[in-house]
């Protein structure tokens, strides 16, 4: 019954829309996830665009990695990956497309190398809590992968190719057309590495590495009326990593993933009022193959129906109420010897935002939502943000939430070790952001503090099998702070420059360790310099003592390295792009995960065509 009111929510907020409201004219760029321009007001992101991409094209775990505060895991160049947010778990993180969850429902995380890299216009970053818009798994923080479609923009094409070490090749293509009122753009890209680096020092040798995927984009967008566009966004996916075997005549592992995405908009934007109700559809496939050649040992099939209604109405100027209301069917099937049994729920939510705009430079925002998730009791999250604009060099901005994230379909059904009475994981959170902009720089500062009840574990047991558990309490406390700078000079010379540093601190309360895989410092920074047709850029990332044991055990942890990064490119005629990278440039020996180095140096030569 519950579940059947919140679906009636979604439908009738949506009918609501119909009435309010003044008209006015729809901006020429349309964002599939409507959400993004109002978090920007309360909360800092970190936006990547294409080009920034492009400096870190082997992968998303190398992008995240050098271009943001996220502690990535990965088992090997290309091999698993998994993200740690201000000392939280891969299933902390919250991986969004164009405003929708796309989590693993088995694993409730996101493997970030079996995400596509290329065909968004935006990848924007954000730390903390953010259940109450995005869901289950915003504890840590979230990854969005956004796609816009602007309008009034004629032809526009773009082919970029790139050819680096071991044996890898990029190949990427773009195009897009719009007038006044129809917008349609599409996007392939193809990647594949042999992937058969060696680091000696190790004695390590990736044997069987190799991985190819490939995507393809699409998406529409049509306006109706003045106020009123229809919009359509999917994406394919499909993609295989081999499994690295320790000898040359060992028995080659492989693992297939393959993923369609596709939601279809219907958004009304007028003066007082604006309203975007979402329908998608997302299916994830994967096989693992135990012996090369033959048929695939275990896999299984993940399809989701998704339904969300965004309503926005100013009640005046200064006061504006947001109302999301959603329905989520989720089905899962296991395949071959999986020991997942076939799986269904679902899942409802009701969301309200107020928003005050008191001045110019004083602004508040304050969250409820309410989950329905069938046989699993769900908890009233909230959220609190206030930012204050003091002067013209002082900022300062409070959040405060608490945030969720539900059992996964492996933590209940698993057989053996599934629980059916496992309760959601729930985080209260707290930051502070703090800015200072002075001569041309800014200086961000964000103290933070994240308590994590009924954390969900693995644990062997009495039978021989490891279980699912909801056990320990995990605190996590430290800074994040950010340095930036952007300057023009006799508009041939531009420079830009973002520094990081983060120290993270996040303890198991029961034994009071720093969790696995959480380094205690990190630091990372990037600089571009353009003059005329050329630019140059060089990024390095220093990440401190991390820990691979729950004893906090030196013998086996991760020492402290550095890496450093340089790329150089030069247009001509501004059409043609001619790139050249160097990865590693220090030569360093390093490892995210033991016994898994990362490649030394390695160099890339990359040609772009706009048309």
């Amino acid at each position: 019954m519950i579940l059947k009111k919140t679906f009636i929510l979604v439908s009738v907020s949506s009918c609501f829309a119909l009435y309010f409201g003044q008209e006015k004219t729809i901006d020429t760029v349309y964002v599939f996830d409507n959400q993004m321009k109002k978090v920007k007001l309360f909360h800092s992101l970190n936006t990547l665009s294409p080009a920034d991409i492009q400096k870190n094209s082997s992968n998303l775990s190398e992008v995240l990695r050098f271009q943001s505060s996220v502690y990535i895991k990965e088992n090997g160049r290309g091999a698993v990956s998994s993200p740690s947010f201000r000392g939280t778990t891969a299933q902390h993180t919250a991986f969004v497309w164009n405003g929708i969850n796309i989590n693993s429902q088995f694993l409730g995380q996101g493997d970030i190398n079996n995400i596509a890299l290329f065909g968004y216009d935006q990848v924007e970053i954000k730390a903390g809590g953010g259940s109450v818009i995005y869901g289950s798994g915003a504890i840590g923080g979230s990854i969005h992968l956004n796609n816009d479609l602007s309008f009034n923009q004629g032809f526009k094409g773009l082919f970029n190719s790139e050819v680096a070490s071991f044996g890898t090749y990029n190949n990427f293509l773009k195009a897009s057309y719009s007038n006044d009122k129809f917008s349609f753009k599409a996007s392939g890209n193809y990647s594949i590495s042999e992937n058969d680096y060696e680091v000696p020092e190790k004695k390590y040798i990736n044997r069987n590495g190799k991985f190819y995927n490939t995507t393809f984009n699409i998406g529409a967008a049509y306006k109706i009326a003045k106020n009123q566009t229809i919009s359509w966004q999917s994406q394919f996916y499909d993609a295989t990593q081999n499994y690295r075997i320790l000898e040359e005549n060992g028995n080659r592992t492989s693992y297939e993933a393959q993923t369609f995405r596709s939601l279809v908009s219907w958004d009304i934007d007028k003066s007082k009022f604006s309203n975007s109700l979402k329908a998608a559809y997302t299916e994830d496939n994967f096989q693992y193959f135990g012996v090369y050649n033959a048929p695939f040992t275990s896999g299984g099939i993940n399809k989701n129906y998704i339904f969300k209604n965004d309503f926005n109405y100013f009640i005046i100027p200064k006061l504006n109420i947001n109302v999301i209301g959603e329905f989520q069917q989720n089905q899962a099937e296991g395949l071959g010897t999986s020991e997942l049994r076939d799986a269904s729920r679902n899942v409802g939510s009701a969301a309200g935002l107020l928003r005050y705009f008191a001045t110019s430079n004083l602004r508040f925002e304050a969250g409820i939502k309410q989950n329905f998730i069938e046989d699993i009791s769900s908890p009233l999250l909230y959220s609190f943000s206030g930012k204050w604009k003091a002067n013209n060099w002082y900022q300062v901005n409070l959040n405060l939430s608490k945030n969720f994230r539900f059992p996964s379909f492996n933590d209940l059904y698993w057989e053996p070790g599934g629980n059916l009475d496992l309760k959601p994981e729930t985080s209260a959170q707290a930051d502070l952001n703090q800015e200072f902009s002075v001569f041309g720089f800014k200086l961000s500062l964000t103290p933070y503090y994240i308590k994590i009840d009924n954390m969900i574990r693995w644990l062997p047991t009495a039978m021989g099998y490891w279980a699912a558990f909801n056990t320990e309490k995990v605190e996590s406390y430290g800074l994040e702070s950010q340095l930036s700078y952007e300057k023009s000079f006799n508009q041939n010379h531009s420079v830009k420059l973002i520094a990081g540093y983060v120290y993270t601190k996040s303890v198991d309360l029961e034994t009071q360790k720093q969790l696995m895989y959480v380094p205690l410092h990190k630091f990372s920074s990037n600089i571009d310099y353009q003059y005329k047709f050329l630019r140059v850029f060089a990024q390095g990332m220093f990440n401190g003592l991390t820990y691979t044991t729950s004893d906090e055990s030196r013998k086996y942890a991760i020492y402290p390295y550095f890496v450093m990064n340089a790329g150089i490119s030069a247009t001509v005629l501004k059409k043609y792009t001619l790139g050249f990278k160097v990865n590693n440039i220090t030569n360093t020996v390093y490892e995210t995960v033991e016994y898994y180095p990362l490649p030394k140096r390695n160099y890339s030569i990359n040609a772009t065509i706009n048309f």
